[in-house]
């Protein structure tokens, strides 16, 4: 029996840090999205003021490795809240609102 309970929380262990690097995937997609409005905003308002000497294919290039960095970004950073919270929550018993256990 004590080998099921292992395990069962072995596995909630599993799914709590996917789900956070989950969020961190999604969190990451925000920032890149306003981060993109924002850049192609003054691109198209004034592309030989804002543009650093770049053209629009260099952007492109700079865009597709930005969206590669922030994709893994979003996943460590999510990996490491998620065992950073699992530890406080699940293993240090501390909970931030409610009864301590």
């Amino acid at each position: 029996m004590d080998t099921i309970k292992k395990e069962a929380v072995s596995m909630k262990r599993a799914i709590y840090i996917f789900l956070f690097i989950f969020l961190g995937i999604l969190l990451g997609f925000v920032f890149h999205i306003v981060l993109e409005l924002l850049s192609i905003e003054l691109l198209v308002r004034n592309f030989d003021r804002y543009s650093l000497g770049l053209s629009w294919e260099q952007w492109f290039s700079i865009h597709t490795v930005a969206s590669v960095v922030l994709f893994f970004v979003g996943m460590w950073i999510g990996y490491i809240q998620g065992k950073k919270w699992w530890n406080v929550i699940y293993v240090e018993k501390k909970r931030p609102i409610g009864p301590q256990v």
